[in-house]
């Protein structure tokens, strides 16, 4: 018997092959694709890798450019499809080839909607399959390896392949025919080509962000007034504050400053309150994002790239989950103990194992596939983020088991001639889970000097304060995402790949996340002319239909033509006002274009703007001043990657740009060839 085990990634394979090999482990090479040969209980194994998704959708017969709307789709290889994707090719050569040598074949992708696509496309399309055998496994452990493939499940889970494979139908749907029809209706209106693009998750989540900078900038600030009491009691310092807070009337202030002048002041109650915190739910993947952004600063995006790789090292379970659950079965002590022989949780390990049963303080939401994200205790060298990311996940994991924390609130009333002021403090009498959640536990501490019913308050002054009401606030990278959530706006997987999206069109900029004028003009003209597209309640409507197929309530076809129908009556109003609509994007387009690409003020004729240029003759890119020819300060510039503005280089105040490759970690760069932050450079490394 020959078995040939398919994964998602290369690491995967490795991981798989470590865990079931009773044996020697054979590594081959055919195209600088690797494969191992092992043997697991007299039977040979092939462990085969993907790298993530072999085949795409496109069209089965190439139409013209500015054609829409476009339906008649197929999955094809994607190095057909994507010059960029050729390396996938000799991917699935490999797989081919064992395939051929293969009795059984077993699919051991994600268990989740793309994994499970990901399997079937090889299963049916590359090795000419109906069906396999399952692995299910939450984390790259052995243990859980060796059970996941002696249990394996008999058949794949074909209503998660057919949710997957109509979200990537729609996706394909939406995404081409929406950027066609964008696109060319700038073409066709301004002349030029650009391309613009939308998709069913990308419109309306850029319209929250549109519309909460349209509320900023029509914010009109109010005045107000608040009342103070700077006083001392038993020789402590004490402020506090009017009662009623807020006043929008200076005349009333003015009164109460004068009824209390002059006054004494005396404590007349205190009241105590004690409340129970309790411990934090486990995480799924979007809350993680959320507290990695808040407590550490890693973007969405980062965090699931960092977590995802956590995985593959067996630190963690799989990252890319709903659940906030965290079952019994995974052995809460077995993990407890392997976690207690590192320095850094010993201590708050031993205390959780010393009691008498472990219950978590679980979430609401569930996840079909797999748990929430907990720490396997496994042990492996990690530095920088990833042992940040790592440390959170693990502290998390401690916190959950913990007793509820108790907060006890102060608030005192001051009385001052019938005028009342009010001061208030909170701190923690029982820490409970805050000792094993370390520093996130990050609450604060206001503690109240001491004292009683009676005490009087020596007033130092009372006075007012001229304040302004404030404008909304800008969604976060974490806000957004959890906005995106609330309203079923994409998945837990995909929603911090939407908002790069964004940043990569010039819809967004900054952090927070800024509308430019190019992403609001968008708003507006497709609220003008296709509000459909905008509706966060139909795309709402597609994720329930998709969570329908996936419990086998409705089929995928139902799903895919529902979409196609909406979508032909969004084309046709497009179709009809395609000037119309290029002629309004087209001045925002330039508009935003000419602001992304200004950099700030020439520091040699402190006249003009330094902006980037294109040169028609060597089509390179490069900065020069925009008072040319009057000043002809020019600077070099990386040819590969995006550029951005960075603000003023720290060591010598020259402008500074940031460069941003794929793949690879954004650096900042001073324009100054003579920047003493170069000495250490090779111009040929950089440039």
């Amino acid at each position: 018997m020959t078995e040939l085990i398919i994964t998602e990634k290369p690491q995967a394979a490795e991981k798989i092959a470590n865990a079931l090999s009773d044996g020697k482990l054979i590594k081959n090479v055919k195209n600088k694709v690797v494969y191992y040969e092992i043997t697991h209980k007299g039977n040979k194994i092939y462990i085969g890798c993907a790298v993530g998704h072999l085949y795409g959708l496109s069209e089965k017969t190439k139409s013209k450019w500015g054609t829409y709307p476009i339906f008649d789709i197929e999955w094809k290889p994607k190095f057909e499809i994507d010059k960029s994707a050729n390396y996938t090719k000799p991917y699935l050569t490999v797989l081919k080839q064992l395939g051929k040598e293969a009795n059984k074949i077993i699919v051991a992708t994600d268990f989740d909607i793309e994994g499970s696509v990901i399997g079937y496309n090889i299963v049916t399309k590359a090795l000419g399959k109906k069906d396999a055998r399952r692995m299910k496994f939450s984390t790259l452990t052995k243990d859980e390896l060796i059970d996941s493939y002696e249990h394996s499940l008999p058949h794949l889970e074909f209503p998660m392949i057919y949710a997957g494979e109509a979200r990537h139908n729609l996706d394909w749907f939406y995404g081409i025919n929406l950027t066609n029809a964008l696109s060319t209706s700038i073409k066709i209106g301004s002349g030029k080509f650009k391309v613009l693009s939308s998709g069913r998750v990308q419109s309306p989540t850029l319209k929250l962000i549109v519309e909460r900078e349209k509320e900023i900038q029509k914010f009109i600030p109010e005045t107000y007034w608040e009342i103070f009491l700077d006083g001392l009691i038993k020789n402590n310092k004490l402020l506090a504050k009017h009662y009623k807070d807020k006043f929008n009337n200076h005349s009333d202030v003015k009164k109460i400053l004068d009824k209390t002048k002059g006054s004494k002041a005396f404590v007349t109650k205190i009241e105590k309150s004690i409340t129970n915190q309790s411990p934090p739910t486990p995480f799924d993947l979007t809350t993680l994002q959320i507290e990695s952004f808040k407590q550490l600063r890693i973007s969405p995006k980062e965090t699931a790239q960092i977590a995802q790789e956590l995985y593959i090292s067996g630190l963690i379970s799989y990252p890319r989950t709903s659940s906030q659950k965290l079952p019994s079965s995974i052995g809460y002590k077995k993990i407890l103990k392997k976690l207690s022989e590192l320095n850094d949780y010993s201590m708050e390990c031993q205390e959780l194992l010393t009691k008498k049963s472990l219950i978590p303080n679980e979430g609401k939401k569930t996840d079909p596939a797999h748990p929430a994200i907990y720490p396997t205790g496994e042990n492996e060298s990690i530095s920088g983020n990833k042992l940040k990311l790592y440390d959170l996940i693990v502290r998390r994991f401690l916190a959950v088991f913990g007793e509820p924390a108790k907060r006890q609130s102060v608030i005192a009333k001051i009385d001052v001639n019938k005028e009342i002021f009010t001061v208030s403090g909170i701190t923690t009498i029982e820490p409970g889970w805050h000792i094993l959640y370390g520093k996130y536990a990050d609450f604060k501490e206001e503690e109240l000097p001491e004292m009683k019913e009676g005490d009087e308050v020596k007033i130092k002054k009372i006075y007012d304060e001229e304040k302004q009401t404030q404008p909304p606030k800008r969604y976060t990278q974490a806000s957004i995402i959890k906005k995106m959530e609330s309203l079923n706006l994409g998945t837990k997987s995909t929603r911090a790949s939407i908002l790069d999206t964004l940043y990569d069109r010039a819809y967004v900029k900054n952090q927070p996340i800024e509308a430019t004028e190019l992403g609001i003009r968008i708003v507006d003209t497709l609220r003008k002319y296709s509000p459909e597209v905008l509706d966060e309640k139909l795309t709402s409507t597609f994720e329930k239909e998709m969570e329908q197929i996936e419990k086998g309530k409705k089929t995928k076809e139902e799903v895919i033509l529902h979409a196609e129908k909406i979508l032909k009556v969004i084309l046709k109003k497009f179709k009809e006002n395609e000037k119309l609509i290029g002629i309004e994007l087209a001045d925002a387009t330039k508009e935003t274009e000419n602001k992304m690409n200004e950099l700030g003020e020439c520091i040699v004729c402190k006249k003009g703007k330094l902006r980037i240029m294109y040169s028609k003759l060597s089509k390179k890119r490069f900065v020069a001043c925009d008072q040319y020819p009057n000043c002809k300060t020019t600077y070099s510039l990386p040819q590969q990657g995006l550029i951005k503005s960075a603000g003023v280089c720290k060591h010598d105040g020259f402008v500074q740009v940031m460069i941003i490759r794929k793949g690879k970690r954004p650096w900042a760069l001073c324009l100054n060839q003579d920047c003493p932050s170069k000495k250490n450079w090779s111009n040929s490394n950089n440039f």
